[in-house]
């Protein structure tokens, strides 16, 4: 990935230097046919275009902010019910991410949104334990998180 961003700058710079544009505009113009042309040149990449990696990083942070502001308002519910009829629990989430830098940006993500805390992480790094303040069912919860953040971590992380 760090090759394919570097060739794009470079070529980038070459377009600017070529064209005589040294603007901010040219640059862009230039940056837009490194991509053309890194697109184009793609089978010849042992990895997959970044770009795609970027892409799944733009979906992961604006689903991450869907969450945030849906567990917001289910705590918010919570909070504002006259009776509290709260079922809090702790369960045990199993996941497929292997690199440490997955799991934590998952246990990150997670302890972020309202309403949930990755209170341990086990030896192996198999099995995340997570506390959240009101659960009706955990398979469902466990469901929602494999579905929803480790999918879209899983898209970044892939190459």
């Amino acid at each position: 990935m760090s090759l394919q961003l570097f060739l794009n700058f470079a070529l980038a710079f070459v377009w600017m230097f070529l064209s005589s544009n040294y603007t901010s505009t040219g640059f862009i113009i230039g940056y837009l046919l490194g991509i053309v042309l890194l697109f184009a040149m793609r089978r010849f990449l042992e990895t997959r275009l970044y770009i795609y990696r970027v892409w799944a990083l733009v979906k992961l942070t604006m689903l991450f902010l869907k969450e945030l502001v849906l567990a917001n308002i289910q705590v918010l519910k919570v909070v504002l019910k006259p009776k509290l009829d709260m079922q809090p629990a702790f369960f045990a989430y199993p996941t497929v991410l292997t690199k440490e830098w997955e799991i934590t940006l998952l246990s990150s993500l997670i302890t972020l949104t309202p309403g949930t805390v990755v209170v341990h992480v086990s030896d192996d790094a198999k099995t995340l334990y997570v506390h959240a303040i009101d659960i009706s069912d955990v398979d469902e919860a466990i469901a929602a998180i494999r579905n929803s953040f480790e999918k879209a971590i899983l898209e970044v992380s892939e190459s």
